[in-house]
């Protein structure tokens, strides 16, 4: 049976779409290319076809069966179009969301329609169906960068795990915990300098218990805020390893962000280890 919004003809959910369902060596192939690869976000999106929050249709469909999941809806169709004006973003006040998620898309020379269009080109070559649910799947995606902003961890392949952990408690698809995890025995393995990896992959992942799902707020209503007062709204917590695993890299001689040696070309070249 097709559910509707009686507000609205567009379907909540049309039924056909295929399972989700657990395929791990799927996940495991695609992990192995994006190490060949960590700028091939094809291979992310299919490490979570292999390892799929299973919940997924049905969280959809109980959040946009409510008042508030269809007012968000209507008043964010299109989520990127928002957070790439600029423009407007930088007319917040200083200290808000806003301000600080221009500073760090600027920073990282990243836009939001960049991760949409990517995924957009990637569902099209597997499935579409013009329902409600379709624009719930996106923005998931479409909320990723913002949660660096509000957790403060940055871009830097370490901290693509510890986000990859935050989120795991929001959004259980077996798929971040494979990133967070794999990807940080991987770099404890390969870097020479003693730091917390593990536990602070742990404590992402607790700081991400009771959160609220972020994809399912109204962020044009968060945006203006303070940046602490949005992280207070959402109980986002600041991690603490992380930034102790990046001391511990730099007091070695390490540069978390290009994961090579500060200053010594002798020493072992490793800023292709997160690949």
């Amino acid at each position: 049976m097709i559910q509707r919004d009686v507000e609205d003809p567009q379907p909540i959910f049309i039924p056909g779409r295929p399972d989700l369902y657990f395929n791990l060596p799927k996940a495991l192939d695609h992990y192995k290319r994006l190490r060949a690869d960590r700028e091939d976000t094809f291979q992310v999106f299919g490490i979570f076809e292999g390892l799929p929050w299973r919940g997924e249709y049905e969280a959809a469909v109980q959040f946009l069966s409510t008042a508030e999941g269809q007012r968000i809806r209507r008043r964010e169709p299109d989520l990127p179009v928002i957070l790439d004006d600029h423009a407007a973003l930088r007319r917040l006040p200083q200290g808000s969301l806003g301000q600080a998620y221009c500073d760090f898309m600027e920073g990282e020379e990243l836009t939001a329609r960049g991760l949409a269009q990517i995924y957009a080109d990637y569902r099209s070559l597997r499935l579409f169906r013009d329902d409600q649910t379709e624009w719930y799947v996106h923005r998931f995606n479409d909320t990723h960068d913002l949660i660096h902003v509000l957790t403060g961890l940055g871009r830097d392949v370490f901290g693509e795990a510890c986000v990859q952990a935050f989120i795991y408690p929001q959004h259980p698809a077996p798929g971040h915990l494979l990133l967070a995890y794999v990807g940080a025995w991987r770099l404890k393995r390969a870097i020479p300098a003693k730091a917390p990896l593990l536990a602070a992959v742990r404590e992402a992942q607790r700081l991400g218990k009771g959160v609220k799902r972020l994809s399912e707020q109204a962020i044009t209503e968060l945006l203006p805020l303070p940046l602490e007062e949005a992280r207070s709204r959402l109980r986002i917590g600041r991690p603490r390893l992380y930034a102790e695993v990046h001391r511990a890299w730099r007091a070695a001689g390490i540069d978390p962000f290009t994961l090579a040696p500060l200053a010594d070309p002798a020493r072992l070249e490793l800023e292709n280890v997160g690949s």
